[in-house]
């Protein structure tokens, strides 16, 4: 698969591509092979219904969402692999098993050790050999219960296990700056690269929330440039509480600006915290672009409430030269310190 196919593209991959969209119910009039215009609203739709970047073009996030897209409960034995297995099969047997009682963790879409154990524990119950492996037998068996609220389970204990945490002193707060080592980033107008200022701000956030109390760890250096994949597995081996990745905007059009939050459409605290910070983000005057539900790959790897920032855009000529000011950059960060403490006084609430 290579890393990208565009419109205006003729190839098997293409075919592949329209496929897959066409078994999921997409009208698509294009020739077979030729990604035209038909191709490419399809795959608009497609991302827009799976709450990913909205651009036409098939990157490895879009594929991979295809791919997760085409199978269905049943199509296959889910157990317990390494890398772990992904798809809609598995989305919706984790939102059956959550609403039957058995805590098979946040509804992601990837087959976990919470998975594995709540397969394990229905076996336990309704007969069959107990060996983790959601099998036809299993399968028969849980489609046979009555399953009246899918979907219910996950956040409420989420929000459970979150109250234990009585203050921010109680947590570990993971940053994560956006870009870093080879990858800058997007560029400003006047040159500014947004791995430095991610870094720079998610170094005040970390000062910021260190004082108020709160253990900070970063997801990485300032000259590494991790993947998605490793910043999500560095936040989970930390066993962190709470993780806000640090990134700035950037489009064509150089007059958009504003600030923006996006979390994990499945969590509850994720949309809080994302809220929060937002809140106080617009506080500064910065346009509000609002917080929106996403299921982009970093937050369906991470294992805790995860929120992305985008507080300005270093495209926009009047943002990049607030950016590239410290003491701005300082308010900025003091912005998602305090969106962060925010959500932690607001969790009994």
């Amino acid at each position: 698969m290579t890393l990208l196919i565009k419109p205006g593209d003729r190839s098997d991959q293409v075919a592949d591509v329209q496929a897959r969209l066409r078994a999921l119910g997409y009208r698509i009039d294009d020739e077979t092979g030729s990604y035209e215009d038909s191709t490419t609203q399809a795959v608009r739709e497609f991302q827009q219904r799976r709450s990913i970047l909205v651009d036409g073009l098939v990157g490895p996030n879009t594929w991979g969402e295809l791919v997760e897209a085409s199978w269905r409960l049943g199509d296959r034995s889910l157990y317990l692999t390494f890398p772990l297995m992904r798809g809609d099969d598995v989305l919706k047997l984790q939102q059956l098993l959550n609403a039957i009682g058995y805590d098979a963790g946040r509804e992601d879409g990837i087959f976990g050790p919470n998975g594995g154990r709540a397969v394990r524990h229905f076996q336990r119950e309704y007969g069959g050999t107990e060996d983790g492996i959601f099998g036809p037998v299993s399968h028969t068996a849980l489609l046979g219960l009555r399953v009246d609220r899918p979907g219910t389970a996950a956040s409420l204990r989420e929000e459970l296990l979150l109250a234990e945490r009585a203050d921010m002193t109680d947590s570990l707060i993971v940053i994560d700056p956006g870009h870093g080592g080879p990858d800058d980033g997007a560029r400003g107008p006047n040159g500014a690269r947004e791995s430095e200022l991610c870094w720079d701000i998610s170094v005040k956030v970390a000062e910021m929330l260190t004082h108020s109390g709160a253990k900070v760890r970063f997801t990485r250096t300032e000259v590494e440039g991790p993947t998605t994949s490793e910043r999500a597995t560095r936040a989970n081996d930390l066993h962190g509480d709470v993780f806000v990745s640090i990134h700035l905007n950037s489009l064509d059009e150089s007059n958009a600006g504003g600030a923006s939050t996006y979390f994990f459409g499945g969590s509850r605290l994720g949309e809080r915290l994302a809220d929060s910070i937002q809140h106080e983000l617009t506080g500064l005057g910065i346009k509000d672009c609002r917080s929106h539900a996403r299921a982009y790959a970093l937050f369906k790897e991470t294992q805790m409430p995860a929120v992305l920032v985008e507080p300005c855009f270093i495209s926009n000529p009047e943002e990049e030269k607030m950016l590239e000011d410290p003491l701005l950059r300082g308010r900025v960060a003091e912005a998602v310190a305090a969106g962060v403490r925010r959500y932690y006084e607001s969790k009994g609430r």
